[in-house]
């Protein structure tokens, strides 16, 4: 089974689309991911991470809505 986890962009860097990467917030952890698979990400909007590479935009309610899941099962 896959998990994606989703995070929250800080910064952005990389001129074109495959070198784009940025920097993913995750509660207290910040990691660097791709964003190559997401084109329209800006800083400040929620993407999900799968191995490093941001796979999709998330609406900012629904990436809350997964963090109190998450929590839940803790």
């Amino acid at each position: 089974m896959c998990l994606a986890v989703p995070g929250e962009i800080i910064s952005i860097t990389g001129d074109d689309a495959l070198s784009r990467s940025g920097q993913i917030r995750f509660g207290d952890a910040v990691r660097g991911a791709s964003l190559a698979f997401v084109p329209e990400a800006v800083v400040g909007d929620y993407v999900l991470i799968h191995a490093g590479i941001a796979i999709s935009v998330l609406q900012e309610d629904t990436a809350h809505r997964t963090f109190s899941l998450l929590e839940e099962m803790e």
